[in-house]
């Protein structure tokens, strides 16, 4: 079976661009906690509109839909599921609730993930909520001709919960002794925990579940304000070519899971860079069509009313599609294509 040593990662080397995103990651959280210091009030209005995005960026990268109106009821509480995306959908929101409020109260154990498994399945009778998987499971590509094919074996059924008991043993060591970088040990858990496949179903959402709250747990709040499940979902390609190449390997220990951690430190960057521009215009109180045309210009090339939605989150959607629509009728943008595929362009 796999073993697991989290004490030797702090003897390896890394290269210079691992070490520039963290010394960048944490050049963002002193920006932060200087925002959160002074402006305290407006940052709580970018949380709900996180959760939101959180919640159906996770659920959609899984193929579990429903319309943007019905999201933002579920995760404001404001009805009920009426179907099984729904159900998925609300346990989803419940976990991430959770996380948000009580990150420091829920320790790294396996049966504090058997917990959050089981909320996250609340809505629906899954006879294997809070349970590790019964069957073994494989991670499938299927390619543009329909044929599918496996590209990684997880750990059997019978190795699965000692693996789980081992992975967050190992964290909490390291962690707890300060031995290794949090933004390092953070991205290899989660690897590890997909390797695993602990679960029938719901792996890949936990995960990103649990990225949040290992990173809030280590004092890193961007997904608090600024999706990271989003994130992953607009780069999904690369997450999961990623995660592929770091599989190579895993069974005997000699995977290399760098192209892994550089892919989650550049989402952890990306949002720490998208939370500083969303303040600058959250803080302005601009009139609406101001802050529509900020954030248009913050976008380069095409743009869509989602893109602008992300950047101005005070705003409803009918003040941002009214600002679109000066916008286009004064010259400044134009507009291609229809419905869903709509998206403006820069005219001047």
């Amino acid at each position: 079976m796999r073993t697991f040593n989290y004490s030797k990662i702090k003897d390896q080397t890394w290269d210079s661009e691992i070490l520039g995103l963290i010394a960048a990651i944490y050049k963002e959280v002193g920006k932060q906690e200087l925002y959160l210091k002074q402006k305290p009030e407006e940052l709580e209005k970018l949380v709900e509109i996180a959760k939101i995005q959180s919640t159906e960026a996770s659920n959609a990268i899984e193929g579990i839909v429903t319309t943007s109106t019905r999201i933002k009821q579920l995760v404001e509480d404001k009805t009920t599921p009426k179907n099984r995306d729904e159900q998925e959908i609300a346990g989803y929101r419940d976990v991430l609730n959770i996380i948000h409020e009580n990150f420091d109260a829920i320790p790294i154990t396996q049966n504090y993930i058997l917990q959050l498994h089981k909320i996250m399945y609340s809505h629906m009778n899954n006879p294997m909520a809070g349970r590790t998987k019964n069957n073994q499971n494989y991670i499938s590509a299927t390619y543009p001709d329909g044929h599918t094919e496996i590209r990684f074996t997880p750990l059997a059924p019978y190795e699965t919960p000692e693996a789980l008991d081992k992975i967050c043993e190992q964290y909490n060591l390291v962690i707890g002794n300060f031995e290794v970088e949090p933004l390092i040990i953070i991205p290899i858990f989660i690897h590890d925990f997909l390797c695993i496949h602990p679960f029938n179903d719901g792996n890949g959402r936990l995960s990103r579940l649990l990225t949040t709250l290992l990173l809030y747990r280590s004092g890193f709040y961007v997904g608090k304000y600024v999706s990271l499940e989003s994130k992953i979902a607009q780069n999904k390609d690369l997450y999961y070519s990623a995660l592929n190449q770091a599989q190579n390997g895993w069974h005997e220990g000699s995977e290399d899971v760098i192209p892994f951690i550089k892919y989650i430190l550049g989402t952890i960057l990306a949002a720490y860079k998208d939370f500083e521009d969303r303040v600058s215009i959250v803080e302005e109180k601009l009139p609406a069509i101001d802050m529509v045309r900020k954030a248009a210009h913050n976008k380069l090339g095409r743009f869509t009313k989602q893109d602008i939605r992300e950047f101005c989150p005070t705003l409803s959607d009918s003040s941002i599609e009214g600002a679109l629509r000066k916008m286009l009728d004064l010259g400044e943008l134009r507009r291609e294509g229809v419905g869903r595929a709509t998206c403006y362009v820069h005219l001047k």
